[in-house]
């Protein structure tokens, strides 16, 4: 029987759903008539009708993100993707990021900037037009097909964002007409995502993904239609904007882990950070063969083969995050949607084309018959590319493991640590590289005199090894060998790039885009390394003991202090005061007040309240932190609350006098098996089993000859050191078994004797505590970070080098254009 819905807004869906198809049909015309462009360039009518189909597509997906914000932001819940990752309570900009939570929306994301790709490159191509917009627009197709949600001979494609709740979820209560009245709020977005990163972090990083398909599109046109040392000029610029956006993003989401994800620092290897790491890395080595070729000539399959690939290991990191085989390895993999079979042709597809063509045109490629010279910069430049590969296979091979176990059916297990493992493996490769980076800097094209390079390089090294004993000295890191290494590799890199610099001062400024771009990144692995080497919790806690139920479980209690609500704790150097909350629905803001003390005045020499939030959330197991950071030029301060009082304090229903046991106002008893001379913590201090007592007596309770009345002495050891004595009873009389409680009053404990186990040499006790005062309270966690500002500098610094050599390539293809 069909159901008249009540209060349903089915319009919006409809217009979405429409939108869709039409750009699925309108990247597929003109992926197609694009095609035909390609191979009969004298008929303009193909290159006319693939432009049109373009525009189509450009108005399609914007209709379809308009469509979608207006269901999220009017909270119609009819709508499953709306109901899932957004809710009423969410400020607008957390909306906009529920926007691009699901796979769904990300999709879309990345839709809209290859759009927006594809438009620049309708105006720039002119020539390369037809070729590139091939593959452009069959990627654009790939995509619309990921979220097109529609059912063809019983084999469902795509996953629409536009389906109705009701039609996602087969409940009971979807067989009521009104039941949009029972569903109240959404799902809400999830407590990790509630970040300003999650705003500006994911559009970046799908700008980069979607970057990725032109220099591939440049590449294979080349191969094509023939025009083989064409596409490196114009390729060049696309690639290094390329690099630099997925770069930004890639660290953006560093930002964001160590700021905001509870990580506790800015890279843990997780397989989606791999999965987005790895084609930066090869088309880092793309572009600098790319260079090398444009240069000297050499190494034009390289330099093919690393463009194309950079793109296909961007459709296999989407493979690894979408499909769901990462679900038991990573913290912040999609789910399963479905799409496994479309994602791996997705990946066969645009393989397969990379291969046909490499494979087909390789003898028709260009090849230079005189060797390398090993004095030159393009010899070393491709060792160091060469370098960059190998490292990505390791992460590659060590990534895809769960995909390995899927289809070989083998049980191999992922690194138990990751970060141990892959920083064993990538350490290696990151001291090589910077070396390389470093030396090639005094090499020239083709040839070098070898005296100047030696007696260059030497120099550099020296002073490089000087610096880097200066820097161990300072950070105490005597120990650590791959650290020393790695600070000395980027150091020398460092300085060989200044030099580059020294000589763009006396008007060599086309080489400065490189040198500032490999300053910003030997900048940046110094700090990595310093901040991961030094790093320090200095919120210790000499006791080893939070009285808080289950903490040891999730957080060594030996790195959180317990603050109680304006009562100061000294930590180090600072005196760390709680002093109150704020809530700002779903989040509990912190303050967390520091104070440095001058310890001959008493002087407050510094002050500042840090901030960090926190939301209970059941459906992630319980309170989820977000730290607030103290920034300093040497150091950062990062702060985060591992656990906080309830936000409303719970009241005990009220129990009639009759009803009353005594126990009503305690919390929920722990129980131990304890031995003579055992000691247990408690809350506030601690207390010691003395022994037993089997003179026991109970006033009213007279013993019987056969009777068993034993007492256990207990001493009470309170933090503010007073003692207290109770001996709680354990009574067996005419066949039944008593105990009888004894309180500590002043700390709020009473203890029970409620078993001996002469089995196992234990006896049994019953602990009940009082529930904390109503001072709110909170523990928290703070970490030093040391000279991390090396790590975000060297990231500005790297980005302004892309964006010099952005502008020098583009100057360059308009003067050859003009010629």
């Amino acid at each position: 029987m069909d159901v008249n819905y009540v209060g349903e807004h089915l319009l919006p869906g409809q217009i979405g759903q429409f939108f869709i198809v039409l750009s699925f049909g309108a990247a597929l015309l003109s992926c197609i008539s694009y095609f035909f462009a390609t191979k009969y360039p004298e008929e303009n009518s193909w290159k006319k009708i693939a432009r049109i189909a373009f525009w189509a597509n450009a108005v399609s997906v914007v209709a379809i993100g308009a469509t979608l914000f207006y269901i999220i932001y009017n909270h119609l819940f009819e709508y499953n993707y709306a109901w899932a990752h957004s809710s009423k309570t969410l400020p607008t900009y957390y909306i906009i990021s529920s926007f691009w939570e699901g796979q769904e929306g990300s999709f879309w994301l990345w839709m809209f900037w290859q759009t927006v790709l594809g438009s620049v490159l309708l105006f720039k191509a002119k020539s390369w037009e037809s070729s590139v917009m091939t593959f452009v627009m069959l990627c654009q197709a790939f995509l619309a097909s990921m979220i097109i949600g529609v059912e063809i001979f019983g084999l469902r494609i795509g996953s629409s964002p536009f389906i109705l709740l009701r039609e996602a979820m087969d409940i009971p209560i979807f067989r009521e007409a009104n039941y949009l009245s029972l569903i109240t709020d959404g799902n809400g977005l999830n407590p990790l995502l509630q970040n300003y990163w999650m705003v500006i972090h994911p559009p970046t990083l799908f700008l980069g993904f979607a970057s990725m398909i032109v220099p591939f599109a440049y590449a294979t046109g080349a191969l094509w239609t023939k025009r083989y040392k064409e596409w490196i000029n114009a390729a060049l610029p696309w690639a290094l904007f390329a690099v630099m956006i997925l770069g930004a993003g890639i660290i953006m989401g560093s930002f964001w882990a160590y700021e905001a994800l509870n990580f506790g620092g800015f890279w843990a290897w997780d397989p989606v950070e791999n999965a987005s790491i790895i084609p930066w890395f090869t088309l880092i080595a793309a572009v600098h063969v790319m260079i090398a070729y444009k240069n000297s000539g050499h190494s034009y399959f390289t330099a093919t083969f690393l463009a194309m690939i950079s793109f296909v290991l961007v459709i296999y990191a989407s493979y690894l995050t979408r499909s769901g085989v990462l679900g038991e390895t990573s913290v912040h993999s999609f789910t399963d949607l479905g799409m496994s079979g479309q994602l791996i042709l997705f990946n066969v597809v645009f393989l397969a084309i990379m291969v046909v063509f490499l494979t087909v045109k390789k003898k028709e490629m260009p090849i230079t018959e005189k060797d390398e010279d090993i004095y030159s910069r393009e010899f070393w430049m491709f060792i160091g590319a060469l370098v960059l590969t190998v490292a990505c296979a390791q992460i590659i091979a060590s990534t895809s493991i769960p995909v390995f176990n899927k289809i070989f059916g083998t049980k191999v297990a992922p690194p138990l640590d990751p970060i141990q493992h892959y920083n064993k493996w990538q350490s290696g490769f990151a001291v090589i590289v910077m070396i390389l980076t470093g030396f090639t800097q005094f090499l020239k094209y083709k040839r070098t005199d070898s005296r100047k390079f030696l007696a260059s390089t030497v120099a550099s090294l020296v002073v490089s090894l000087i610096l880097t004993a200066a820097v161990v000295y300072f950070t105490k890191t005597y120990t650590n060998l791959i650290y020393i290494l790695i600070t000395f590799a980027s150091i020398f890199c460092i300085l060989a790039n200044i030099r580059v610099l020294g000589d763009a001062v006396k008007g060599k400024w086309k080489l400065a885009g490189s040198s500032v771009a490999h300053i910003g990144f030997g900048l940046l692995l110094i700090g990595a390394m310093v901040a991961a080497a030094t790093n320090e919790v200095i919120s210790v806690n000499n006791t080893g003991y939070i009285a808080v139920s289950g903490f040891d479980k999730v957080e060594k209690p030996g790195d959180n202090l317990f603050l109680t609500e304006g009562e100061p704790v000294q930590m180090g150097e600072y005196k760390i005061t709680y002093i109150g909350d704020s809530i700002v629905a779903p989040n509990t803001f912190y303050k967390i007040k520091y104070e440095r003390i001058d310890e001959e005045t008493g002087k407050v020499k510094e002050h500042f309240v840090l901030q960090p939030f926190a939301q209970n959330n059941a459906k992630m197991g319980g309170l989820i932190g977000t730290p607030a950071t103290k920034h300093y030029v040497t150091h950062d301060v990062y702060t985060l609350i591992t656990a906080a009082a309830a936000e409303s304090q719970a009241t005990h229903a009220k129990v009639p006098a009759e009803d009353k046991t005594g126990f009503e106002d305690y919390e929920e008893p722990a129980t131990y098996q304890v031995n003579i001379g055992d000691t247990l913590r408690y809350r506030n201090g601690y207390y010691v089993i003395e022994g037993l007592n089997k003179e026991a007596h109970l006033e009213k309770i007279p013993k019987g000859p056969s009777d068993v009345m034993v007492g256990l002495k207990i001493k009470v050891f309170s933090a503010d050191n007073k003692q207290y004595e109770v001996q709680p009873i354990y009574l067996i009389k005419e066949g039944g078994v008593y105990d009888f409680n004894k309180d500590v009053n002043e700390q709020g404990l009473k203890f029970r004797f409620t078993g001996i186990k002469p089995d196992k040499d234990k006896l049994e006790i019953m602990v009940y505590q009082k529930p904390l005062p109503e001072k709110k309270w909170v523990v928290f966690k703070a970490i030093k970070f040391p000279y991390i500002n090396f790590f975000w500098c060297g990231t500005i610094v790297m980005t302004i080098g892309f964006i010099m050599s952005i502008v020098r390539r583009n100057k360059e293809e308009k003067r050859k254009a003009l010629k």
